[in-house]
């Protein structure tokens, strides 16, 4: 009973302070409670440092005032709704229904304005709300130590969206984490923030403002009769249950006169780079391919899928001396290889579109992939690609 009791004190707390604007001291005071949990509290509920906060509402806090004209953001009496079906246990569906909203916006409402112990209390709610959307807002990328970090990442060719996952990674305050749109405007808008000037030249694109995407250009590749098509590929390759199945392509140089082979495993995002220094045909594919992913263990040489491009007509000699079958996207479908797309506009990074390819030598090659399989991916919950084949080596070696 005494923690039952506690809670209701807490929540009457909350109630003076994030909806009456009391001060945290006269609010603890008036629940009967020690002043000293109000500090304690304050950081259960929010999250903000006490100094934080300080002038900014009422005594300590100056509270939202009670909005009950429904609109396109929840009120004070809807949160209330939402917190009263949480405690009787109902679900987020008969909660939307109820307030007659659609369920995502109450699914959103408790993930982003829930107390930090994961609880959801309808004054704590409706201030976070309200602090989030105040105006104007400081803009992150003022802070200095922040920004000399996403420069160095960026000229070591990380993507906004992996630096902002990265400091997310981190567990550090909201002053130390910024999203991957913030990163972008602060490149693409000028006069936001302390970023270089000539950052936007580290990006995959290279492009100094935003364009809209168009649609993709018809591909070249030839029908291939007798060949395994995509649909062939059993399940697993989908899931990305079972590591050993690889996505590969040609990046190229101006004029097509210069290309390097990717390849990617699909599990593990770990990426091999074929050294074409001659004309790419598929000849001088095959030998690369074969020559490199005969290294691999036969475990982890279980399919190759590529698109339909006139350097793969000797497949069947890769099928045979890989014992690995080869798949074939539908034309014009280059989505069908996400996995490899996405790593090819990585690796412009290190072979930007407008170099002749032929200059990088194989030591050039390993350098970049090195790097790349060491850089850490959400998809991998931050692991690396190294790291993540390395486990799947050790756990067959078990």
């Amino acid at each position: 009973m005494g923690f039952v009791h506690d809670l209701s004190m807490r929540d009457r707390f909350y109630e003076l302070v994030c909806v009456d604007g009391l001060s945290l001291t006269a609010a603890v005071i008036e629940v009967g409670a020690g002043v000293g949990s109000s500090t304690r509290w304050w950081r259960q509920a929010v999250g903000m440092d006490v100094e934080v906060a300080k002038g900014k509402i009422g005594g300590l806090l100056a509270g939202p005032a009670v909005d009950v004209t429904p609109g396109r953001f929840l009120t004070l009496p809807e949160r209330r709704v939402i917190e009263y079906g949480l405690g009787r246990g109902d679900f987020l569906t008969t909660i939307a229904v109820a307030l007659g909203r659609d369920k995502s916006v109450v699914s959103r409402e408790v993930a982003r304005n829930k107390t930090t112990n994961g609880r959801y209390v309808a004054a704590v709610a409706h201030f976070k709300a309200w602090w989030a959307r105040r105006r104007p807002k400081e803009f992150k990328l003022d802070n200095l130590e922040l920004c000399r970090r996403i420069e160095g990442w960026m000229d070591a060719g990380w993507s906004p969206g992996l630096i902002a996952a990265t400091l997310k990674a981190e567990g550090g305050g909201q002053n130390e984490r910024v999203s991957h749109e913030t990163i972008y405007q602060a490149l693409y808008v000028q006069g936001r923030g302390q970023l270089r000037t000539d950052l936007h030249k580290q990006l995959s694109t290279h492009r100094a403002k935003r364009r809209t995407r168009g649609r993709a250009g018809p591909g070249s590749g030839n029908p291939y009769s007798k060949a395994f098509t995509i649909s062939d590929r059993p399940a697993e390759v989908a899931d990305r249950a079972v590591p050993g199945h690889w996505e590969g392509d040609l990046i190229v140089g101006p004029y097509s006169r210069s290309a390097i082979g990717t390849l990617v495993e699909r599990s593990t995002r770990f990426t091999i780079l074929l050294h074409l220094p001659g004309r790419h045909t598929a000849e001088e594919v095959a030998e690369a391919m074969i020559r490199e992913m005969g290294q691999l263990p036969e475990h982890l040489r279980r399919s190759l899928t590529w698109d339909r491009g006139t350097e793969m007509t000797q497949y069947t000699r890769i099928q045979t001396d890989l014992k690995m079958p080869v798949y074939f996207c539908d034309p014009h479908s280059p989505w069908q290889r996400g996995t490899n797309e996405n790593t090819n506009r990585l690796l412009r990074h290190w072979f930007p579109k407008s170099v002749d390819l032929r200059q990088f030598t194989v030591e050039d090659l390993q350098k970049a992939s090195d790097s790349l399989n060491a850089r850490p991916r959400p998809t991998l919950e931050m692991r690396t690609p190294a790291q993540a084949l390395n486990q799947l080596l050790e756990q067959q070696a078990a």
